[in-house]
């Protein structure tokens, strides 16, 4: 794709004021997960050092949740900042059509969806395992968390958890029995555990008993685990669906599944995910009337809050819609795709007023 001179100035722009927006948005929310963070202040490990890190490792997730209304945000004060200036004057006196100065925003969106693309895909998946798992060690001295998985002390017992689901699940959860002289005793491998009230219950069991000349095998298709694993403890390590990478949540949507459990909840955060690149390139059309607004109409200070409103009411919006279309049964997708496409409507209808 060959950038104009066009194209830079207003990519530039509308760049340099969507990193501001950013730095504002990420201060506010260092400072809100950083309260939150306190009541666990001082309990165990978890100190100043670790409670900097936790919020820091935190803070990818939080934006990525936010990345439309940042990048409408940022679009708005770049381009009304130009508006202001009478830079749209001078690009149409120069015969710069509309359409030309909406494709050139649109192209430094392209910018952003590709941003939002890496961010939910590769950066958000990795913070926010380290900063969960993280958090959980320094709040609970017996847990370590290594590349075979979780690893915990339950009374003479050594446990290794090969991975925590959201909903709580455990799968290739092995319990290692030791006697008085650090001597294997017995290994139990489960395929899965799962949390019935306040009771583990271990599926797909396998046992072996060591003996002095001899092992034992044994079977059971479920068993109920006498564990001191709490589901406080487990749930430190579980990721929220919305820190799952879209192959992540496509993996878990099969295993539940394949388990007949209720998947409608994470087939919408799959399909918001896939969605989200639409809905930061609806955001920055959304921007583009802002430009061609009468200086009269508003100065920047309106215009900004006009987009921080526009934002709060996509989001809003968008949870309203998923909320019901959970209750009602709507398609995921329907559910996922009706915000952004409303947005859209109302992108179109405002620059096509706005160019007259």
């Amino acid at each position: 794709m060959i950038l104009s001179i066009l194209d830079r100035h207003i990519g530039r722009g509308i760049f340099i004021s969507t990193v501001l927006v950013f730095g504002v948005l990420l201060a506010l929310s260092i400072f809100i997960v950083f309260v939150r963070a306190m009541a666990d202040f001082g309990k165990f490990n978890f100190g100043l050092p670790e409670l900097a890190h936790y919020v820091i490792m935190s803070q990818p997730r939080q934006l990525y949740e936010l990345f439309p209304i940042i990048v409408l945000i940022g679009a708005i004060m770049g381009l009304s900042a130009m508006a202001l200036n009478s830079e749209l004057i001078a690009m149409r006196a120069a015969g710069v059509s509309v359409a030309r100065i909406v494709g050139s925003a649109m192209k430094a969106g392209l910018m952003f969806v590709i941003a939002s693309v890496l961010l939910g895909e590769y950066v958000v998946p990795f913070a926010e395992s380290v900063a969960q798992r993280e958090r959980a060690q320094a709040l609970h001295e017996s847990l370590q968390q290594r590349s075979s998985g979780l690893w915990l002390r339950d009374g003479e017992a050594f446990v290794n958890i090969g991975e925590v689901l959201p909903d709580l699940s455990l799968l290739r959860v092995n319990i290692y029995h030791f006697s008085d002289s650090t001597r294997l005793r017995s290994q139990t491998f489960a395929s899965r555990a799962k949390l019935e009230g306040e009771q583990w219950r271990l599926e797909g069991v396998r046992q072996s008993f060591i003996q002095d000349q001899s092992v034992r095998f044994q079977h059971a298709r479920a068993q109920v685990w006498d564990t001191a694993l709490t589901r406080d403890v487990v749930s430190v390590f579980a990721v929220v669906p919305e820190g799952l990478s879209i192959q992540q949540l496509y993996r878990y949507i099969e295993h539940l599944r394949q388990n007949n459990q209720e998947i409608e909840r994470y087939q919408l955060a799959f399909w918001q995910k896939i969605f989200m690149p639409l809905a930061t390139a609806v955001m920055v059309l959304l921007a583009t009337p802002f430009v061609f607004r009468p200086v009269r109409s508003g100065g920047l200070g309106q215009r900004v809050f006009l987009g921080v409103m526009l934002g709060l009411a996509f989001v809003v919006l968008n949870q309203i819609i998923g909320y019901f279309g959970l209750l009602y049964g709507l398609s995921p997708v329907v559910s996922a795709l009706t915000p952004i496409l409303l947005f859209l409507g109302l992108a179109l209808v405002l620059l096509r007023r706005s160019a007259h």
